[in-house]
């Protein structure tokens, strides 16, 4: 599946989409499933029906299903690149910077 070419609500159609058919292979209803993640039915309701949610209600949702570990296959981790290691001697950014020749001054 290509997400590149694909609408938000398109996008969000899927995941749902995609989040009850896990519900459904692991033989949970509706109701089951919102008990165990602690969220109230018509929560669920909205997810599995592609409107949005919380992220703290997706991460109880995914924790009830026990498919917390497909978050790293979602977004791996990634380190910064040894040529930021460099140029940041250790530190860790906290910030991005504007592209330069675009930066906004502060004159006022």
């Amino acid at each position: 599946m290509d997400f590149k070419t694909m609408s938000d609500k398109a996008i969000q159609a899927e995941l749902a989409g995609r989040l009850q058919r896990e519900r459904l292979n692991q033989n949970l209803s509706q109701v089951e499933l919102a008990g165990r993640a602690g969220i109230s039915l018509r929560t669920l309701k909205y997810l599995e029906g592609g409107r949005g949610v919380s992220m703290p209600t997706m991460i109880r949702v995914l924790r009830a299903l026990d498919r917390l570990d497909r978050l790293n296959a979602f977004l791996a981790e990634t380190g910064p690149s040894p040529i930021q290691l460099a140029k940041l001697k250790g530190r860790e950014r906290q910030r991005a910077s504007a592209p330069r020749g675009k930066r906004p001054t502060n004159r006022g």
